[in-house]
């Protein structure tokens, strides 16, 4: 086989600590900036991802494919899978696999382990819209769910703020203390971690909260947030979660990452839509902001929340940038396909 061919059917096979490596937060946080600007702009083909519900476990499989057609082209397909029982059984709940395709000729170029590449590009979606839409000042943080996603929304707000308290929520209180134990005083996470007794407790000073659960009613009260705070809601991702009370919705300025995505699955915004409290044409697209089409924060006050279900050119973006990485750090394997 010749030196061409073999180029061709080479391919790239990124383990979870690759992608880790190749995946710096601050890097990845410009790639979704990016990413959401091409989707907002009209330059990314992204189909609603598919459902596979499984009901015997409780779970579902999701089909995520996106083309984005910019300066940097990407195309990828995420199979990500979501099992609440795997908890029960000691694995992960989120699994996933990330195939990347050649854009220019559609041969499959690499496989990336993609429940670390979900974990990292949605922390770094949140840490775009807090560095847009949180006031600069911002010091203290809560972050609700101590699992994994927990932990790159804490690493992603941290990065574009400069947090000097942050409080941690979650039920299992034994898990909190792991968070806290593993990652206080890390990269730019602050050594001051606190355990929150209770929600109202956790929220009552933060300028930045972040949700990261799969709770189906709200994880803190509307009258418990803070004049001026940021949220950002990454953990519903059906019609049946709902993190943040729908009067939060309603009286906040609402940024999503995708208008379309966001009506057919996000929980709370779709009840607020419900109950009148907001209205479709309210929500902004977080890429209009990129592009410079609308305004952020305009003053003090103001509530901003940033609602993610997840979009597939977060995906594309990111594995583009984990393999140029990955290149250049001589990380992961190859092996003729």
């Amino acid at each position: 086989m010749n030196s061409k061919r073999m180029k061709e059917r080479s391919m790239m096979i990124l383990t979870a600590n690759d992608v880790c490596k190749a995946l710096p937060m601050k890097e990845t946080i410009e790639a979704m900036k990016h990413a959401y600007a091409a989707l907002t702009g009209g330059k990314a083909e992204v189909p609603l991802r598919t459902r596979l519900p499984v009901p015997p476990q409780e779970g579902v499989s999701l089909i995520m494919p996106a083309f984005i057609q910019a300066d940097e082209e990407a195309l990828a397909i995420k199979v990500v899978s979501v099992f609440p029982k795997n908890l029960e059984q000691g694995l992960p709940i989120i699994n996933a696999v990330v195939l990347v395709l050649d854009a220019q000729t559609g041969v499959p170029r690499a496989i990336l382990e993609g429940g670390a590449l979900t974990a990292i590009r949605t922390g770094a979606a949140s840490g775009a819209a807090t560095e847009l839409l949180s006031r600069p000042d911002s010091k203290t943080a809560a972050i609700f769910g101590a699992g994994v996603q927990g932990r790159t929304q804490l690493e992603a707000v941290c990065t574009v703020r400069s947090i000097e308290t942050a409080w941690v929520y979650d039920l299992d209180t034994e898990q909190v203390s792991t968070f806290i134990e593993e990652i206080a005083g890390r990269g730019p996470i602050p050594d001051d971690l606190r355990a929150g007794r209770t929600p109202e407790e956790a929220i009552a000073e933060a300028d930045i909260i972040c949700t990261a659960t799969t709770s189906s009613t709200p994880v803190f009260p509307d009258e418990a947030i803070k004049a001026g705070a940021h949220i950002n809601g990454v953990g519903s991702y059906t019609l049946e979660m709902i993190e943040i009370p729908p009067e939060t919705v309603g009286r906040a300025i609402v940024y999503v990452d995708s208008r379309q995505a966001v009506l057919a699955e996000a929980g709370e915004v779709v009840a607020a839509i419900t109950a009148r409290l907001i209205s479709a044409g309210e929500l902004i697209e977080l890429g209009s902001l990129v592009n410079g089409d609308v305004s952020g924060r305009t003053d003090d006050e103001q509530i901003t929340f940033f609602k993610s279900v997840g979009v597939a050119v977060q995906d594309a973006m990111a594995a583009r940038l984990a393999m140029h990485n990955a290149s250049e750090m001589g990380l992961g394997q190859r092996v003729e396909w």
